[in-house]
C-alpha cells in the first residue's frame, strides 16, 4: 500500500497555496516527493473556473481570483476545509471521472463517520446533503499528477455559501453542514474541522487507496 504525506497548512490566502501546489505538482511529477494531500482554510475568496469565464458569470460583494482548477465558481473560506491532493495517479486510476468519483465516495464516508447521510447528484460532482450541496471538487491534471481539489463547508459564516449562485446554481443550494443542523452527531460529539479532517483520514486508505502518514504541519515558507 502506497502512502500519502498529510500537510496541515492552517489559514494560508487562496492565491499562496495556488503557488505552493504548483511547484508540488511539478515536484511529484519529478518523483522528488511522495503523494502529498494538504488540508487548508482559506480566507473568505470566491475561485472563479475556466467554465464560469466563459459564460460571463459576475460575482458581485465577494473577493474573486481567477483559478485553471475545472468548473465554475467556488466559494473559499472561515469554516470550511479544503483538501488538495497532489497525487500521481496510476495507470488504472487515469481517469478524470474515476478520479472524481473517489473524491466524492471520500467525502460521502467521512459524513456517514459523523452520522450524516450523504450522496452524489448526476446533474453535478460533488457530495450533497438533504438537497442542498456541501462539497466541491475541481481538480488540474499534468501528466496525471493532480492540482486543487475538494472544499467541504462545515461551519461557514451567515449566509455568505448560500447567497452566491452562478454558473446554473441558485442561491441557496450551496450550504454547510451547520446551517442544515449537523454540528453534532447522536453522541453529543462535535461536528466540526477537527472531526471532519479525523473522518477523512480515517478513510484515506479504503478510498483514495493510500495509507496517510503521520500529519505534519507546513508553511508557505516550506514548499517542499
Amino acid at each position: 500500500m502506497d502512502q500519502i504525506r498529510i500537510l496541515r497548512a492552517g489559514v494560508v490566502e487562496h492565491h499562496v497555496m495556488a503557488e505552493a501546489m504548483k511547484e508540488m505538482q511539478q515536484q511529484r511529477i519529478a518523483d522528488e516527493i511522495p503523494d502529498t494531500l494538504i488540508l487548508v482554510e482559506h480566507p473568505e475568496v470566491v475561485t472563479v473556473g475556466p467554465k464560469a469565464i466563459r459564460e460571463g458569470v459576475v460575482v458581485d460583494g465577494y473577493p474573486t481570483v481567477r483559478t485553471d482548477r475545472g468548473g465554475g465558481i467556488t466559494w473559499h473560506g472561515p469554516g470550511q476545509l479544503v483538501a488538495y491532493p497532489i497525487v500521481k495517479w496510476g495507470l488504472e486510476e487515469q481517469s478524470i471521472r474515476t478520479i472524481i468519483g473517489r473524491l466524492e465516495d471520500w467525502a460521502i464516508k467521512a459524513f456517514a463517520d459523523c452520522g450524516i447521510g450523504a450522496y452524489k447528484d448526476p446533474s453535478m460532482q460533488g457530495t450533497w446533503v438533504d438537497g442542498h450541496k456541501i462539497c466541491s471538487i475541481g481538480l488540474s491534471f499534468l501528466h496525471w499528477v493532480s492540482r486543487h481539489g475538494m472544499s467541504i463547508n462545515i461551519q461557514t459564516p451567515g449566509t455568505r455559501v448560500e447567497d452566491l449562485e452562478g454558473c446554473g446554481m441558485r442561491a441557496g443550494v450551496h450550504t454547510s453542514l451547520a446551517q442544515l443542523g449537523y454540528t453534532h452527531d447522536l453522541e453529543g460529539r462535535a461536528i466540526d474541522m477537527a472531526r471532519i479532517e479525523e473522518a477523512l483520514l480515517a478513510n484515506c486508505e479504503e478510498i483514495l487507496g493510500r495509507a496517510p502518514m503521520q500529519p505534519e504541519p507546513w508553511t508557505a515558507e516550506v514548499v517542499a
